[in-house]
């Protein structure tokens, strides 16, 4: 299976491959689906024991997303998201049709069996021109075809009145063009990731006027991406767990699932805990994942040499804006995933291997510390 999907990504056929991978996967009890009728099961009945993790997946997307899938049938999980925000199909150079055939792939490889749920995060509109809105407008029908039935929308860079009017337009836009039979889960978002925390006012003002959202984004301390410092470290965030319990209780009151927590991959170990705690409903979880594959000391030295000569080579105005070389390169090595996925895809399978089972180490851990181990029967249950 990953031979084929290698050819044909590497050939620039993930869109003519893809039929035929969710053709098997369907004959192998494995579809693509909406989370929306799990969290208003999660509403319905006030399940508050287990926070869904969503996780972007930047790198090595048919083996990262094997170890996910391993370690689910392991933990008996779920209930989670796989997941890939615009900015990252960008500089990752992989659109949604290859994203999703990656992820069936992965999960037919795996044996996997039941609902998956492909998620577009942070389909982001910066501003508000003709050209902007069409190719958000084109990038939600593409991803459509692809499988996603999960959406992000952000709008969050503009005014709170302008994020209001256009996220409206997207959930009006989305549901006209939603897949027949299908109830799309439509997220929408306050406020920027790493600016000002969002209040409960802000919040009751956003959902006063925003009908039709599944569940909305806030931001409470995080960035993405972390704050990176000089020694290579993340420095610790600070989140306001009494805010959050506000926000949800906000949320909640105009009949949505719950509020979602982005940027918290830097986070510390006990900090998920108490985000599950505070009844967060989806926490989404990136860098994480992909500095493992940079960090890990199966990544070819060779490859990884490569990848700090481009980031000199193309940022190196930027350079002098840095303390060390490490804090420099752990800023833009990300932007190298795309520059360098041929080369990913192609190292040596024992490599790959070992990198996999460090990722699965880390999500048997989200899967467990946010209590979605034991939730396959529940999901079952619900789509069957």
């Amino acid at each position: 299976m990953r031979d084929f999907i290698q050819r044909a990504i590497l050939k620039g056929k993930a869109k003519e491959a893809l039929p035929k991978v969710r053709k098997k996967a369907l004959k192998q009890g494995i579809f693509l689906a909406s989370i929306a009728p799990l969290y208003k099961e999660i509403t319905k009945s006030n399940i508050t024991d287990f926070s869904v993790p969503a996780f972007n997946i930047r790198a090595l997307t048919f083996d990262t997303a094997c170890a996910i899938f391993k370690s689910a049938k392991k933990a008996k999980a779920g209930a989670f998201i796989l997941e890939i925000a615009s900015s990252e199909m960008e500089y990752t150079k992989q659109n949604s049709e290859e994203f999703s055939l990656c992820i069936l792939g992965a999960a037919i490889k795996e044996k996997y069996k039941g609902p998956i749920f492909l998620q577009g995060d942070h389909f982001y509109l910066k501003d508000i021109t003709e050209e902007a809105i069409n190719n958000l407008q084109d990038l939600i029908l593409k991803s459509f075809n692809a499988g996603f039935y999960n959406f992000d929308i952000d709008c969050s860079a503009l005014s709170l009145e302008d994020n209001i009017k256009q996220t409206n337009n997207f959930i009006d836009f989305i549901k006209k063009n939603q897949p027949q039979g299908v109830e799309v889960a439509i997220g929408g978002e306050v406020s920027s990731i790493g600016g000002a925390e969002t209040t409960s006012a802000e919040l009751d003002s956003f959902l006063k006027k925003c009908q039709g959202l599944t569940k909305v984004s806030c931001q409470t301390g995080t960035r993405h991406g972390g704050k990176i410092l000089t020694s290579g470290d993340f420095a610790p965030i600070n989140i306001d767990y009494e805010n959050i319990k506000k926000l949800v209780w906000v949320a909640k009151q105009y009949g949505i699932s719950g509020i979602v927590q982005h940027g918290a991959s830097t986070l510390q170990k006990a900090q998920f805990t108490e985000l599950k705690k505070a009844g967060v409903l989806e926490i989404h979880l990136s860098t994480l994942f992909s500095d493992i594959i940079f960090d890990s000391r199966y990544l070819p030295s060779s490859l990884n040499k490569n990848m700090h000569s481009w980031v000199d080579q193309n940022f190196a105005e930027e350079k002098e804006n840095f303390w060390s070389n490490i804090q420099f390169f752990k800023n833009f090595r990300k932007k190298t995933l795309g520059i360098f996925k041929k080369n990913l895809w192609q190292m040596p399978e024992k490599n790959i291997k070992l990198i996999g089972k460090e990722l699965e180490e880390n999500f048997l851990f989200f899967f467990k510390v946010f209590g979605v181990d034991n939730t396959k029967s529940l999901v079952d249950k619900i789509y069957t």
